[in-house]
């Protein structure tokens, strides 16, 4: 239906003449006639009344297809760090309308899921601001600590809080439903390996490595973080060292290596072979996570100029390649942030 046509449909719901309508939004009743018969449109800076007016979303103003509106709510939570009230309880609506839906199903249900967790990240952020002000007022009293443990991701101390084991039924569960799925392996040795439960991990690569489409590199990585999740480290670096000898030129490899030294705290190896996963990597435009792991660890490091310039070479490639502005792209404006918070740091340490 044209914008028009729904102009006049929304109207006529909600029982209003065209002069009605034309006072509330300021124009004289020959625009409204002039938008409902197609020979004019409304500028664009009516639609937001003209929503508020009809009690509906500027999306409900047009007949947008199911996908449309999908796509619009992920790439506007993909943008915007907090939704707006009404904006979400739209969203919510509408998605929870699509779940019964055999076509769109798990579209929505993927998308209603990361709606619930942008809200409650957006609300995390708040939540680990002002507990991290409680703290300052008063750092000898754990009142705040659990919540900044929770909303930051900060270290539990007690075994029986920190455990991965509810992680590692749910994946047992859906390999059970689903045997050839190889992601559901890789995501439970992740959770088995971070408790140490290194018989189980093992047990599960052997079981990967009988799937059809396994990833032999991949799966030595894993074999290496099962050894080091023993305490051997030495058997780990052999097998890492002997896999990164045979893939050279794999940019995956490379970087499974460096993520592999990182986690060791081996900073200057993994730095070297983030460069090396980023310069041999062919996919273009090619993704920052090389770049991240590289300024994370001169921040750790204390080396907060270095930091920030591999921020600038964040910031050029997402412009470069991906054809990101600041107008148009939060991200950008997140990764100049970074740089700058970088370089204030920087300049405090040679004060």
């Amino acid at each position: 239906m044209e914008l028009g046509k729904k102009i006049k449909q929304l109207r006529f719901k909600a029982g209003l003449t065209q002069e009605q309508l034309a006072e509330k939004l300021g124009v004289v009743p020959q625009s409204v006639s002039k938008w409902e018969t197609a020979v004019a449109m409304p500028d664009i800076t009516m639609l937001p009344l003209l929503a508020e007016i009809f009690g509906v979303s500027i999306d409900d103003l047009f007949d947008l297809t199911a996908e449309q509106r999908f796509n619009r709510i992920e790439n506007r939570m993909d943008a915007e760090e907090e939704l707006p009230q009404d904006v979400f309880w739209d969203y919510e609506e509408f998605l929870k309308g699509q779940l019964n839906s055999d076509q769109y199903k798990k579209r929505a249900t993927e998308l209603i899921a990361y709606l619930y967790w942008h809200r409650m990240n957006s609300y995390a952020k708040k939540a680990e601001r002002y507990a991290k002000d409680a703290i300052r007022l008063n750092p000898d009293e754990k009142g705040c600590q659990w919540i900044l443990q929770k909303a930051a991701g900060h270290v539990a101390w007690d075994w029986n809080i920190s455990n991965h084991s509810k992680a590692v039924d749910f994946y047992r569960e859906l390999i059970k439903e689903n045997p050839d799925s190889r992601l559901s392996y890789y995501y439970l040795m992740d959770n088995l390996l971070a408790d140490h439960r290194t018989k189980e991990a093992e047990e599960a690569l052997r079981r990967i490595c009988a799937l059809k489409d396994t990833r032999p590199v991949i799966n030595q990585v894993y074999r290496a973080h099962i050894a080091l999740a023993r305490f051997d480290e030495k058997e780990a670096d052999r097998i890492i060292e002997e896999l990164v000898a045979e893939h050279r030129d794999d940019s995956a490899c490379l970087f499974e290596t460096a993520q592999y030294y990182a986690e060791k705290c081996d900073y200057e190896k993994a730095i070297a072979y983030y460069e090396q996963s980023f310069e041999k990597e062919e996919r273009k435009p090619r993704f920052t996570d090389e770049l991240m792991g590289i300024a994370d660890i001169y921040e750790i490091m204390g080396d907060y100029g270095k930091a920030a310039e591999t921020y600038e070479r964040i910031y050029d490639l997402l412009r470069n390649e991906w054809g990101l502005t600041e107008d148009d792209d939060s991200e950008l404006k997140r990764v100049k942030n970074e740089k700058a918070r970088l370089l204030e740091r920087a300049k405090k340490d040679k004060e």
